[in-house]
């Protein structure tokens, strides 16, 4: 077991898997934290969450300081996902989306996102590599269904936020993964459910200023 230094910080690369919730404890599902019991540092905290069914890029870390600086709403950190949606996303949808669009239960629209298409497909070409719980979900949809991947980046952090923009113009993501949060990148090496300790001088690169 590693011994915590107090006046050290932390800062770890995470890729979350489909599944576990970003919690120290929860009844249902498996937590992130568990994956970090090893390290015997109760310090230790996500940077932001992300939902059960999104895997990719979390940070953990001891640093509150420097935790709430990247989670604080003023300071607009880039994050940048890859998805997958079944549905067309078509010029005037990509648009609505890039410029801002009113979600279910909010009066105020989101902030412009840059989001690009990077493939097209039908769901009988693509239901085999999703996660066996979406697909077990979808499965009754016609196999000629248009699915549509591509990158969105984002710099808020409302609750099932792209999600709910998908939804907005009608499309629904069956598989979402973070792979940046502004110039900290996720190891492609890394596993799901794996992690990594990475440098403050690496994580300081996209912080402001402490």
């Amino acid at each position: 077991m590693q011994k915590e230094n107090q006046n050290t910080f932390h800062y770890y690369i995470f890729n979350k898997p489909f599944g576990c919730v970003t919690a120290r404890r929860d009844e249902r599902f498996p937590t992130v934290m568990e994956y970090f019991k090893e390290l015997g540092n109760e310090r230790l905290s996500p940077v932001g969450r992300l939902d059960r069914e999104t895997e990719g890029l979390l940070i953990i870390t001891d640093d509150g300081k420097w935790n709430q600086q990247m989670t604080h709403p003023a300071y607009q950190k880039k994050k940048t996902y890859e998805f997958t949606v079944l549905g067309d996303l078509d010029e005037e949808k990509l648009k609505a989306l890039q410029t801002g669009i009113l979600l279910k239960g909010s009066d105020i629209p989101t902030l412009p996102c840059q989001i690009t298409v990077t493939g097209v497909s039908v769901l009988s070409e693509t239901l085999s590599i999703l996660h066996p719980q979406v697909q077990k979900a979808i499965c009754q949809n016609r196999p000629r269904h248009p699915v549509t991947m591509g990158r969105i980046t984002i710099t808020e952090g409302r609750k099932r936020q792209i999600r709910r923009m998908m939804k907005a113009v009608h499309c629904c993501v069956v598989a979402l993964k973070r792979v940046s949060i502004d110039n900290i990148i996720l190891d492609e090496h890394l596993k799901p459910g794996e992690w990594k300790e990475i440098p403050a001088s690496e994580v300081f690169l996209s912080s402001v200023c402490r």
